[in-house]
């Protein structure tokens, strides 16, 4: 009769194409998931993964065994999970990611809250812009967007962000408005640079009547994350395409303008990304569902987009 565990080193290890991943996400050594395999391999009689030095290959028998052990494992797995969940105190240290300005703004403030109520784990926080490898890095949960959705992971949709563009009255004082997106073009601004390809970040704007245009920039200054745009833009520096909730407060003091009233960008949906809601530790568990409602009770989701708090 073959070991839970070897059976979950080979699954994991052809869900993430090689033993150091599969090594991670169970929180064992390489060698460790390598030994597991090669005995279940011993004890079926069949080659499992063909190896080379560019990772891992499921042969044609373990293709087959895989389709046939996987959903059962995750059921097995499911259940000692419920198990946990329902008598387990959510406890130890929980690693999660964010992008810097939205974690901050957002998700710190929760935190006292949180830990409160769960005083037995410890948030690991990484806040970087960049996309991660959620189940390679080890990460219990992430917040942000623009994230590949491995096997295994879940995504769930919190709120959409929109960007606006906006300039100091400094700036804009004898200038000329804009008529529509493309009209940008005529004043300086400011730029990101995507972290990833090293090329400038584009927008395409819509308006009420469901119209879309592309935003055409003048750059005046580059920066290589989006929580440069705001301070550089309320400097005075030049147009910023900011994220409403950055943007709300300096409309309302009138130290920011929007330019282009009708038009936004929406640059796609702010999820929750964690691991199979059935396989998910109390720990993880318990800060899903705290931030979850927490966001439905605060109308956060209102707060990032044109259609929210006025």
């Amino acid at each position: 009769m073959e070991t839970l565990a070897n059976l979950e080193s080979f699954v994991r290890s052809a869900e993430t194409g090689s033993f150091s991943s599969a090594a991670r996400r169970l929180a064992l050594t390489p060698a460790a998931v390598s030994r597991n395999v090669a005995q279940l391999e011993r004890n079926l009689g069949i080659r499992l993964f063909q190896r080379s030095t560019r990772g891992l290959t499921l042969s044609e028998a373990g293709e087959r065994f895989l389709q046939t052990v996987q959903g059962s494992l995750d059921s097995i797995q499911g259940a000692i999970a419920d198990i946990t969940v329902n008598a387990g105190q959510p406890a130890g240290v929980l690693k999660l990611s964010a992008a810097p300005g939205f974690g901050m703004d957002y998700l710190l403030p929760l935190m006292p809250a949180f830990l409160e109520r769960y005083p037995a784990v410890t948030p690991d926080w990484y806040f970087d812009n960049r996309p991660l490898d959620l189940i390679a890095g080890g990460f219990d949960a992430a917040i942000g967007g623009g994230f590949d959705l491995p096997p295994g992971m879940v995504a769930r949709e919190l709120g959409r962000m929109h960007l606006i563009a906006v300039a100091s009255p400094e700036f804009m004082r004898g200038k000329r408005r804009p008529k529509d997106p493309a009209g940008l073009a005529e004043l300086a601004g400011i730029v990101m640079r995507s972290p990833l390809s090293g090329r400038v970040r584009t927008y395409v704007m819509r308006n009420g009547a469901g119209a879309e245009m592309a935003v055409v920039q003048k750059p005046v200054m580059t920066v290589s994350g989006p929580d440069a745009i705001f301070p550089a833009t309320l400097l005075g520096l030049g147009v910023g395409m900011v994220a409403v909730p950055h943007a709300r407060p300096h409309l309302e003091s009138g130290t920011l303008e929007r330019l282009l009233p009708d038009w936004y960008s929406d640059i796609g949906p702010i999820s929750l990304y964690f691991t199979s809601q059935k396989l998910l530790p109390a720990k993880t568990r318990a800060f899903v569902d705290f931030v979850t409602e927490a966001f439905r009770a605060q109308k956060l989701a209102q707060v990032l987009s044109v259609h929210g708090r006025r």
